[in-house]
């Protein structure tokens, strides 16, 4: 506003101002009466965001690290034999050692253990890299991908912190895991389509050495972040892990099953109907389906555990009836829609590792349910290749079918599987102000 003389004038850029002051007090007040989604309440806890940032990064070549070995190795060796054995000796390292470098986890804190373990784990790759590409004997290529066992669970940290912070909000806790679950899902299906693209398409070794890359980097901004790190309980450690997860440990032998079968009998028919080179894209959609599940499970309350079993079973089956029909496009539909079951059992199932393991023992419970799926894992996959090589690939999708029918039996019949009304429970990590 200007006077000139005995004028008053008043410009645009004035009125503008004047409302944008009016107009404001109204934005705020309808901004406040929308309350904020699930996720943006959970991201806006302090420390969340960097923590997170690290643990996506530190994720993702753990989807990585198995194709990159194997088409390397098979690459530069000629022999899918020796990479498959390889790749079967860092998994059961990995059975032996993840749970041990969990308990220290617990016991000493997440970065005073992650980080060296983590440097252990590189330099395995870093040596299997060098071996290989030296025509190092054989034993070398063994004793260096089992030296990445040392691997820690980021999930399982990850998992950890959200249960630390959210000790006192059950459904944000549920949102929590929801949202880990699907980012494992996210991972597991972006890893190896990177993993094959950098060893195809740069050079056979680029997948191993972006791997390496990628964990360390994210371990250190993941442990960088110390205010979100659960206290190291004071309290003697009472209790044993193994024995409070024992009937919950054959479910998630048996839903690994369900996994492995199911990746197996896909590459199979896939590769039998001349299309082997879509089967990435194919398995993709039944990640896809999990980790779209797994956000949507976040926003909603969570069910028993029998429920997303019993929808699991139920949609275990489609992928069977839709290979039956010789139709790609209903297989890649029913692989959507069992990917659907797969997050809302898992979150749910991890929610009682929570709810039973011992207090500061967290890490290592959860990573023994983790070394029970990766166990199913190769049972399926054995399972599954042969039945594709006595029946065909059609009948292969019986066993996923079958693993999950018998993964709601177990659930229905086990007598510890909590009720659903204990699916809220949070267990609480010990803390330095704990008056106990």
């Amino acid at each position: 506003m200007t006077v000139t003389g005995s004028t008053l004038v008043i410009t645009a850029a004035d009125t503008a101002s004047d409302t944008a002051r009016d107009t404001a007090p109204a934005r705020a007040r309808a901004t406040a009466g929308r309350t904020p989604g699930p996720y943006r309440r959970l991201f806006a806890l302090p420390g969340t965001r960097g923590f997170t940032a690290g643990n996506l990064i530190a994720r993702l070549p753990m989807g990585m690290f198995g194709v990159s070995a194997v088409m390397m190795i098979a690459g530069q060796r000629g022999s899918y034999a020796l990479a498959g054995a390889v790749t079967a000796t860092g998994l059961a390292a990995t059975a032996v050692v993840a749970p041990l470098t969990a308990r220290m986890i617990d016991r000493h804190g997440q970065a005073r253990i992650a980080v060296p373990a983590t440097l252990i784990a590189v330099l395995g790759s870093l040596s299997l890299i060098v071996c290989v590409r030296t025509g190092a004997p054989a034993w070398t290529l063994f004793a260096s991908y089992a030296a990445t066992a040392t691997t820690p669970n980021i999930g399982g940290m990850s998992r950890a912190r959200w249960t630390h912070l959210l000790r006192d909000s059950p459904a944000a806790h549920h949102t929590a895991m929801s949202f880990e679950q699907a980012a494992d899902e996210l991972c597991f299906m972006l890893g190896p389509v990177l993993a094959a693209f950098l060893c195809g398409m740069v050079f056979p070794e680029a997948g191993t050495l972006a791997g390496a890359v990628l964990l360390l980097t994210g371990m250190l901004v993941f442990t960088s972040c110390r205010a979100t790190q659960p206290p190291v309980a004071a309290a003697p450690r009472h209790g044993s892990p193994l024995r409070a997860l024992g009937p919950l440990l054959p479910l998630f032998l048996v839903t690994g099953v369900v996994f492995g079968a199911m990746e197996v009998a896909s590459i199979a028919y896939l590769d039998f109907q001349g299309l082997g080179a879509a089967s990435g894209l194919v398995l993709a959609l039944q990640a896809a389906g999990s980790c779209a599940a797994g956000l949507l499970y976040g926003t909603v309350r969570a069910r028993s555990l029998k429920a997303c079993v019993c929808a699991l079973a139920a949609l275990m089956t489609l992928p069977w009836a839709a290979a039956a029909t010789g139709s790609v496009p209903a297989l890649a539909g029913a692989l959507l829609l069992a990917g659907m079951a797969t997050a809302p059992t898992m979150v749910t199932a991890m929610s009682q590792v929570h709810a039973r393991i011992p207090e500061g023992r967290l890490n290592e419970g959860m990573t023994l349910a983790v070394t029970a799926i990766f166990a199913g894992i190769a049972v399926g996959s054995a399972s599954a290749g042969s039945v594709v090589e006595g029946a065909g690939p059609v009948a292969a999708y019986a066993v996923p079918a079958a693993a999950a029918l018998i993964a709601l039996v177990i659930a229905l019949t086990g007598r510890s599987i909590r009720r659903p009304g204990d699916r809220s429970r949070v267990v609480r990590t010990a803390a330095a102000d704990d008056p106990r």
